[in-house]
């Protein structure tokens, strides 16, 4: 694949495409991550955070050496060092090309995919299936932290605008806060993307007026998800200089995945994937 066909112009988004059911792994779409990244002003090479990308795959079947069809709910976790992303919709497609394939076992689908979603994000990809035998131990919670959405803000502007952002040097705190307001659209198809988004920190008391005004602000704004919490990440922590922080972000499912951006640059591990209410 040429470096051009890793925009996201050249991806399936937007476009007619035919479902295939038998494996394909050439249906994956990687973008590269750098000319996004460059934008809002970050380095590849000294990146201010880490973090991981948590997908949810709901639905995922293929046959078994029998030809008996099998379900299972699967996670990916692609880290945030990987030069690619995975455009959202030829993930999509690739997991329907297990639909009417057959497979020896689980393990031998868990390595393919391993192998395969390893190769498009160019570092290797954690991926775990859960069989319907466990689905009852899935739990849901919503993220921790103090809402920001009940704050009585006027808003009349739909951009993100880091000048927006205040803090107070004067006044040291860690805190979490949060908020069920994000919305962005698609950066190819301008279809809405819905998100709950938690920012814990430990600086300058950030207004938080400000913040919700900030994060309401990508209401209209066109960007992948992965990109939407970095550049959060990064315009709160030039606007605000905190000393420690974290941004994550839990997007409603289309398709049947959804997409969990984790970004910190304190060391801090993203935790179990439990989906919120609207997941």
């Amino acid at each position: 694949m040429t470096p051009a066909a890793t925009t996201p112009e050249h991806s399936p988004l937007g476009k007619t495409v035919s479902y295939r059911d038998t494996y394909d792994p050439s249906l994956l779409f990687p973008i590269a991550r750098q000319l996004k990244r460059q934008e809002i002003g970050l380095d590849e090479a000294t990146l201010p955070f880490s973090g991981v990308d948590i997908w949810t795959g709901y639905e995922l079947s293929w046959l078994n050496a029998r030809g008996k069809p099998q379900v299972a709910i699967a996670e990916f976790r692609i880290p945030a060092e990987s030069p690619n992303l995975i455009e959202s919709k030829s993930f999509k497609l690739y997991l329907n090309s297990f639909n009417q394939t057959r497979l020896e076992s689980v393990e031998v689908l868990q390595q393919r995919l391993t192998a395969d979603l390893s190769q498009a994000a160019g570092v290797p990809v954690s991926v775990s299936l859960l069989l319907p035998a466990q689905f009852a131990s899935l739990q849901m919670a919503e993220l921790a932290g103090e809402s920001l959405d009940e704050l009585d803000i006027e808003v009349a502007h739909y951009a993100p605008c880091p000048e927006v952002l205040r803090a107070d040097p004067a006044e040291l705190v860690s805190e979490t806060l949060c908020s069920h307001l994000l919305k962005s659209n698609c950066l190819v198809t301008g279809q809405p993307d819905w998100g709950s988004v938690q920012i814990s920190y430990r600086g300058p008391r950030i207004e938080r007026e400000s913040l919700l005004r900030y994060l309401i602000g990508f209401r209209q704004h066109n960007e992948f998800h992965e990109q939407c919490v970095e550049r959060i990440f990064a315009d709160v922590l030039r606007q605000c200089q905190p000393q420690q922080l974290t941004v994550y972000a839990r997007y409603t499912r289309r398709g049947g995945l959804d997409i969990n951006p984790f970004r910190t640059n304190c060391g801090a591990v993203a935790g179990p994937n439990l989906r919120t209410a609207r997941q």
